[in-house]
């Protein structure tokens, strides 16, 4: 227990202050969008969630930085316990917005808990800890299976209970990319992709509701709603949106659709819309900027441990961040589907900004302990 308090106090002088300042900025600038965003329906709300979202994911990014990632690896059954139990809780407690069963809802709680966020964490550490469980055979059969039943469970769990095939692709990203640092063979990779390929006409018509197959349809189909008044209304307004700011935008407070609210989900899903029309490209270039800066420190932190384990749980980080930041842009362009995933740190959502710090701060604890204690180098511990 005093190694711990050790660690907390020593968190400025060993903790990645870097990924912590470029958090920060990019916080305060999606808080100052959001307030533009919110401003015709009242943006005080949301702003105060938003920052004690951001104060508690702070908290945890100095918490979780202060532990040693061997220590999750050791008690990665509790971790998946845990991830259980807390999509469980959507069958008594779940609230169904926009089709999605995906938010938990406390009577009397100021806001919905979107507890796949919370479970992304978690499962980069427990893929981490599988795959350093195998890190002499990857690419062995009982290696893959493992780590292949971690992900179809809690992949099939978070989908059947949720129907949100967004926020439960985010694990398919995190599993492939940790697979893929880890030295998995690209066989295995070639060998998921045809199976895909047999098993997609079952999936299309049995798993996917008619919304969400028109989701992916209109990305291939030009004939479907060409007037975007139905199945592409949403993308034409975000479109719209986006262009309309030029190269410097409308200004903050001034966007002719934001101001009106007639942008859907312009705080949250369509939020890098809003920024192209009141800050225009200059705004948008900022954000891609700040993105990359993120990712690119998490995939330095990874490179620079010598730890096996500790530099795919940076890897793990990033591929949930790329795979966040490509489909959130990417469908504010149209050229993805509509999924709900937020652009992390900017979009409102005081869970998924949690979640974030919370997972960052596994990064941290990774600058600051780059390297494997004597103790772990000689002593397996149980994975």
């Amino acid at each position: 227990m005093r190694s711990f308090f050790d660690e907390l106090r020593g968190f400025f002088r060993k903790g990645d202050m870097v990924l912590l300042i470029l958090c920060l900025i990019t916080t305060a600038f999606g808080c100052l969008v959001i307030v533009s965003a919110t401003n015709a329906y009242g943006f005080t709300r949301f702003l105060i969630l938003q920052l004690a979202g951001a104060f508690i994911g702070i908290f945890l990014y100095v918490f979780i930085s202060s532990i040693d990632v061997a220590f999750f690896s050791e008690h990665r059954m509790a971790l998946v316990l845990f991830n259980t139990f807390l999509l469980a809780l959507l069958i008594p407690f779940g609230q169904t917005i926009n089709g999605n069963r995906s938010w938990i809802h406390f009577p009397g709680f100021p806001m919905n808990i979107q507890p796949a966020e919370i479970c992304k964490v978690t499962f980069v550490l427990i893929c981490a800890s599988v795959m350093a469980s195998h890190q002499n055979k990857p690419s062995a059969i009982p290696s893959v299976m493992h780590l292949l039943f971690h992900l179809v469970f809690l992949f099939g769990l978070s989908f059947v209970l949720s129907r949100d095939a967004g926020v439960s692709l985010i694990f398919v990203f995190i599993f492939a990319g940790i697979a893929f640092a880890g030295g998995i063979s690209l066989l295995w990779f070639l060998a998921g992709g045809a199976s895909l390929a047999v098993v997609a006409p079952i999936i299309w018509t049995k798993v996917f509701d008619e919304y969400q197959q028109k989701r992916f349809l209109i990305l291939v189909d030009p004939t479907i709603d060409p007037n975007g008044i139905n199945e592409r209304y949403h993308t034409r307004l975000s479109l719209e949106s986006l262009t309309g700011g030029g190269f410097t935008g409308q200004g903050l407070f001034n966007g002719n659709r934001t101001q009106a609210d007639a942008l859907p989900a312009q705080h949250t899903d369509y939020i890098f819309s809003t920024i192209g029309e009141e800050l225009g490209f200059m705004g948008c270039l900022i954000v891609v900027l700040l993105m990359f800066a993120i990712i690119a420190r998490c995939i330095y932190v990874g490179n620079r441990s010598n730890d096996y384990m500790r530099r795919l749980v940076c890897y793990g980080a990033a591929s949930a961040l790329i795979f966040q930041v490509f489909s959130n842009i990417g469908m504010c362009i149209g050229v993805t589907p509509v999924i709900g995933l937020t652009l992390p740190f900017i979009s409102y959502g005081p869970s998924s900004i949690v979640s974030l710090y919370a997972m960052l701060g596994l990064v941290s604890g990774v600058y600051a302990r780059p390297y494997a204690t004597s103790h772990e180098r000689y002593i397996n511990p149980y994975r």
